[in-house]
Order: C-alpha cells, then sequence, then structure tokens
C-alpha cells in the first residue's frame, strides 16, 4: 500500500470519527480558542464534560466535510484559525454556560457559530441561550407558575362557596 493510500484512508477515519460525533449530538458549537493555554483548555474540557458536553480540536476541512456528509447547514465560512467544536448528548444551555463563564473570565475563546437542531445559531443566539437559567430553574419556576394558579383558583372557588352560603357559620364539608 503507498503512503498516500494510508493518508487518505487515516482522514477518511478522522472524518468518520467527526461525523459520528456530530450526529449524535443535537448541537454544534464553533469556538475560537485563540490565545487559549493548555491548562485553562484542560479545565474548560472538564467543565464541559460535567455539564454534559465535549470539546474536541480537529482539522478544519476534516470538520467542514463530516458537517456536509451529516447534512447540516453549510458554515465552512467559519472554520478558519484556532477552531475548536463542542458537542454534547443534550442541554446546549448548559454547554454555552460554561463557555460563557469561562470567556467572561478569561476574556478568551469566542463563538464563531453554533448549529442546534440543524439550524444554524449566530453567536449573540448562542450567548442567549447560556444566559438562560438551568432547566431546574426553569421547571421550578414553571412549577411555581402552576402552583400559583391552583392556589389562586382554590381561593375564588372558596370565596363562593362562602357567598353563595350567605356568610352563614357553617363551614362547607371536608373534601
Amino acid at each position: 500500500m503507498s503512503h498516500n493510500k494510508k493518508v487518505n484512508a487515516d482522514k477518511g477515519v478522522i472524518i468518520d470519527n467527526l461525523l459520528a460525533k456530530v450526529n449524535a449530538s443535537p448541537f454544534l458549537l464553533v469556538i475560537d480558542y485563540t490565545g487559549v493555554t493548555v491548562p485553562e483548555f484542560t479545565a474548560l474540557r472538564a467543565d464541559l464534560a460535567a455539564a454534559g458536553a465535549s470539546c474536541m480540536v480537529a482539522k478544519n476541512t476534516f470538520m467542514a466535510k463530516a458537517i456536509a456528509q451529516a447534512g447540516l447547514p453549510d458554515i465552512s465560512g467559519h472554520l478558519v484559525g484556532q477552531t475548536a467544536y463542542v458537542t454534547g448528548s443534550s442541554d446546549v444551555c448548559a454547554a454555552a454556560k460554561v463557555i460563557n463563564t469561562f470567556a467572561k473570565k478569561s476574556k478568551k475563546a469566542a463563538y464563531k457559530v453554533g448549529i442546534l437542531d440543524g439550524a444554524e445559531l449566530t453567536p449573540a443566539k448562542i450567548q442567549a441561550l447560556g444566559d438562560l437559567p438551568s432547566r431546574e430553574v426553569l421547571l421550578a419556576t414553571l412549577l411555581g407558575t402552576i402552583n400559583g394558579a391552583a392556589s389562586a383558583l382554590a381561593r375564588v372557588i372558596q370565596a363562593y362557596v362562602d357567598k353563595e352560603n350567605g356568610g352563614s357559620e357553617e363551614a362547607p364539608a371536608a373534601e
């Protein structure tokens, strides 16, 4: 086997691995990591892993091919320079929150572009996703709203019952 065939086979394996990661993730965040030190990058990767995401560096041309094979939007114009790619199992907001925090602290790592559920995202949209409250906070807020509405409804019903009873001393039957 000649050297060129081996190199092309290696490229194919790398692109296939990138394609598998892109296909397994509902999102792809592309960041510029110019100036990020190795210890900073290691810490960023650890924080992303804790949020269910991973950060990888790949040759931009290889990633462009993987994205094209996945049938995702053509973002190849953004894949230049020092580029890192973030994928994850589910929560794009948690991953964006980690990157937002890292960028604020280090003044490094700017968003280039993103893809969420097959749609292209601008850096501002990715930033906004990271600024959203966590899923737990959103669920607690929703639950509080539902409970508040139920309590208000119960008070209205009780007031109606009290009014219909003519304000008598008799308490309504227990449920």
